[in-house]
């Protein structure tokens, strides 16, 4: 991955990461149980890597991260 790659990608991740925050926050004010119905679906994410990278729990505790920035962000 050349450098500009890598940088436009992280752009986009945060950028994403931020969209997808307030759409929680959104949702999560008007309909309850959001982020609960979330982390309740953890077990089934993965990493989809298929080498030595490879850490399923490693995206769960990204995961586990985000949503708790989210509730804090919404309380």
């Amino acid at each position: 991955m050349t450098d500009d790659t890598a940088i436009q990608a992280r752009r986009r991740e945060i950028a994403a990461e931020h969209v997808l925050f307030k759409l929680i926050e959104y949702v999560e004010a008007r309909q309850p149980g959001l982020l609960d119905h979330i982390e309740a679906s953890l077990d089934h994410l993965g990493d989809p890597a298929r080498d030595e990278t490879k850490d399923d729990e490693a995206v769960r505790a990204i995961a586990r991260r985000m949503i708790a920035g989210a509730r804090r962000e919404g309380a």
